[in-house]
């Protein structure tokens, strides 16, 4: 039994929690991080006091894009980590974008129109993350040309925490370019039931709907 701690609708949690679904293995979630606070227990196991955390048998485990990739090497070994080396390196490079560069780009979005109350939010912030998360896909966009996902036709560790923001960026009300690749890999994404459990999870459009819908997902496994 897998041990995993974090808020369900969090989206470093969802990449996990999505790993857990494709994988399909025993976990068990417990509340933590953001209305639901930090217990001192969880410092001990994750000294950044953020969300989320792995247990599996003696390893404890932090950094959401860890989490998956050891998931990935321990019970994923020819569907999410590909047999092939060069494929495997692929997938992590993929990883490493998602987390270095497509992250910093999006999170000014989703913080300032959904996250922050509204004599908080930065409204030319968020413009400028939307025109330059958009920038960021196209790139995406030329790369899925005949791909049903980011290495071929099968998915991967590496499509994982870049999807996550995917339906993020699909569901909220911000002007997007067309892009009929990502557009088609995102419905082949809605179509894996892991996705659509683990990932596509209501965040309202402000924060106070936020907070209810975390709320909501107490406890749910």
């Amino acid at each position: 039994m897998i041990r995993v701690w974090g808020r369900r609708n969090s989206l470093n949690v969802q990449k996990v929690m999505w790993t857990l679904g494709e994988l399909d293995l025993d976990y068990e979630r417990h509340d933590m991080g953001g209305s639901f606070g930090f217990t001192d227990a969880y410092r001990q196991i994750n000294p950044n006091s953020v969300v989320p955390a792995i247990q599996d048998g003696d390893l404890t485990l932090y950094e959401s894009n860890s989490c998956v990739r050891y998931l990935s090497h321990q019970y994923g070994q020819g569907t999410l980590l590909p047999d092939d080396v060069a494929d495997a390196a692929r997938a992590d490079q993929w990883m490493d974008w998602q987390c270095s560069t497509l992250s910093g780009a999006f999170f000014p979005i989703f913080i300032n129109l959904i996250r922050l109350p509204a004599g908080q939010q930065d409204q030319g912030a968020a413009d400028r993350g939307i025109r330059q998360t958009a920038a960021l896909l196209q790139r995406l966009e030329l790369h899925l040309e005949g791909r049903d996902y980011l290495l071929g036709n099968n998915l991967t560790m590496g499509d994982i925490p870049l999807a996550c923001h995917l339906y993020r960026w699909f569901e909220m009300d911000i002007p997007r370019p067309e892009m009929p690749n990502l557009q088609r890999y995102y419905e082949n994404l809605c179509s894996r039931p892991a996705y659509r459990y683990h990932v596509m999870i209501p965040f309202g459009s402000n924060v106070d709907e936020w907070n209810q819908e975390e709320e909501r997902n107490r406890g749910i496994q």
